[in-house]
């Protein structure tokens, strides 16, 4: 405990020292220069988790005032959160210096960057996380930014989640479907010309999906030049339905690996009330696997907590706004883990 204590007290000084303001958005953007992570003790090592974790995220900010305030069993609980790697989710404000500064802070602490793209046109059909680039044009001079923000560093980027399965459950109207495959594909070929991207398509998740109904879309989209596709974004699904969900696609679609997101399915999902809003806030979840390339299925290339624990889904259960820090939120996440 005592040895724990003082990492904390580490990682917290240092994010004191070097903080910069940030703000929540619906993407869940982070503004501020990254900075290389202090070692808190708890990250495992590089080739189990070679994903860099940002000692300015809003649970390391967090776990900094609670240190300093002295609220140490508070502090524990957010240290779950703020050491682990967690996607960055890229903002619309100047994305080349923002990917340039991620990715160049991953690569000074040798880990590599975990980017989340979420700015296609007419994004979440209205819902809690409305928003996107105003049009394809937009869309694709972003996506260029963010690709020479990149540059020659390593990164892996998990593309649009939701796009393609709000095309497959009618939630974004039919007049946009064909410009948004062509977006995806473009998009898809043009981070794969930076050398060291990988790519993985969002897919839906187990509770949401079926196989057979999105693995054409997902063709369509440009997964076949992608490295693979990413399941249970922002969701809660197990990582054992959510391994057999992907496994089911993959079969689909030649084999193509996934990546599944367990930042928040260390309890499952949510069954109670409307169904509609399961998805929203959910309270008694938990932590799930930390990030890590070890996984219990070759096919399944990593653990990944693409959604920010913390960070809410949007204006309901009293949550804020998508993408802002959700304090007590946060610490349910960490006792459920427990």
């Amino acid at each position: 405990m005592y040895v724990r204590r003082i990492a904390l007290l580490g990682l917290a000084a240092l994010v004191l020292a070097g903080c910069t303001s940030s703000n929540g958005s619906g993407d869940g953007k982070d503004k501020g220069e990254a900075r290389t992570p202090p070692p808190s003790g708890e990250q495992q090592p590089k080739e189990t988790d070679p994903f860099w974790v940002n000692p300015q995220g809003k649970a390391a900010l967090q776990l900094a005032t609670y240190v300093k305030a002295g609220r140490a069993a508070d502090a524990e609980l957010i240290e779950k959160i703020a050491s682990q790697p967690a996607g960055e989710w890229i903002g619309t404000d100047r994305p080349e210096d923002e990917t340039r500064a991620l990715t160049e802070a991953a690569r000074k602490a040798d880990r590599e960057a975990l980017l989340v793209l979420y700015n296609i046109p007419h994004r979440d059909c209205g819902q809690h996380s409305a928003g996107g680039a105003a049009d394809a044009g937009a869309y694709r001079d972003w996506v260029e930014k963010v690709a020479r923000g990149i540059g020659e560093r390593r990164a892996t980027v998990v593309l649009e989640p939701d796009a393609v399965m709000h095309m497959v459950d009618g939630c974004t109207e039919q007049q946009y479907h064909e410009e948004r495959y062509e977006l995806l594909k473009a998009a898809v070929q043009r981070l794969k010309r930076q050398p060291a991207v990988t790519v993985y398509l969002d897919a839906g998740n187990a509770g949401w999906g079926k196989p057979a109904e999105i693995f054409q879309p997902l063709q369509r989209a440009g997964v076949a030049e992608a490295d693979g596709f990413a399941v249970n974004v922002s969701n809660f699904q197990t990582t054992e339905a959510s391994t057999a969900y992907g496994k089911q696609l993959s079969s689909r679609i030649g084999g193509k690996p996934f990546v599944v997101d367990t930042s928040r399915n260390g309890n499952g999902p949510y069954t109670e009330g409307d169904p509609r809003e399961n998805w929203c806030n959910p309270p008694g979840r938990a932590l799930g696997e930390p990030p890590t390339v070890r996984t219990a299925d070759p096919l399944v290339k990593a653990y990944l907590w693409i959604k920010r624990p913390g960070e809410s889904d949007g204006d309901c259960k009293g949550g804020p706004k998508a993408g802002e820090w959700f304090e007590n939120y946060a610490l349910d996440l960490a006792r459920g883990a427990e």
